[in-house]
């Protein structure tokens, strides 16, 4: 049914361990707003304190047709260039809300994913594309200098030569490419399943893995990620993981997981 008239919204869905967050702003193809963006910040919140929750996945609204965020909304927009930077950064607090989420993040893609909504992309730590995604920073078309960090993870994600390309030389990927280029982790195709397209299907799926697993695991492996991909040294890694890895062998989890494999490879 279309849903065209609905307020503003991020929709909630607790699937089993997974918080699947839903932008949804048919109006205007889910453009990021600063209403918006406090509502992401806020469910974001609740969904960290939830000790049900492990993982998160992102996506927006594809009624009625598929998008995932086509941007920043251009009257916000023009009215922070009068306010100041408080107003900018309260549109960008939902990226930042994602980016400093201390559970995984998937961001399935479908449609345009257009500046903020690239941005949106970006600040999740694993993004599926389904066939229709469409990824353009839009800044330079629009006047624009870039902003929301996006020189930042960009260059992080793709180099600086790609993220020169997309952000002065006009540069737009598809699903395919973006796949190629590393922007995707891959791109889902086919029908999905319960109503959903392919892309959160597939996120889903890869979500319910870390949904599976201890809590305090998965945000122990998720936070030893960030820190260890600062540092030049593997002996500096290992010195990093050590503290955590040793409370993990002492956890219940991981004696319910050595049961489990000993009782699948019949060991005692």
């Amino acid at each position: 049914m279309l849903v065209a008239m609905s307020d503003p919204d991020v929709r909630v869905e607790r699937l089993d361990g997974v918080a699947l967050l839903t932008v949804s702003d048919p109006r205007r193809r889910n453009a990021m707003t600063g209403a918006l963006s406090e509502r992401l910040v806020a469910v974001l919140g609740e969904v960290a304190a939830d000790e049900a929750v492990r993982a998160v996945v992102v996506t927006g609204d594809d009624d009625p047709k598929p998008a995932f965020c086509a941007g920043g909304d251009l009257d916000e927009l023009a009215a922070a260039g009068e306010a100041g930077p408080d107003a900018l950064e309260h549109i960008y607090a939902g990226f930042l809300a994602l980016a400093e989420c201390p559970l995984p993040t998937f961001a399935a893609v479908d449609g345009p994913a257009v500046g903020a909504g690239l941005n949106l992309a970006l600040a999740a730590d694993v993004r599926i594309a389904g066939d229709t995604a469409r990824f353009e920073p839009g800044f330079l078309r629009l006047g624009v200098h870039p902003g929301g960090g996006m020189t930042w993870m960009a260059q992080r994600l793709l180099g600086p030569q790609t993220t020169t390309a997309m952000l002065l030389g006009g540069e737009g990927l598809d699903a395919a490419r973006a796949a190629e280029l590393g922007l995707v982790l891959r791109v889902a195709t086919g029908e999905g399943s319960d109503g959903r397209s392919a892309a959160v299907a597939e996120a889903l799926r890869m979500a319910s893995v870390a949904a599976a697993a201890p809590r305090e695991l998965v945000v122990a492996t998720k936070a030893t990620l960030r820190a260890t991909a600062q540092l030049d040294r593997h002996r500096d890694a290992v010195a990093v993981e050590v503290g955590p890895q040793l409370e993990s062998l002492r956890s219940e989890g991981f004696r319910e997981g050595l049961a489990r494999v000993r009782a699948a490879t019949g060991k005692k």
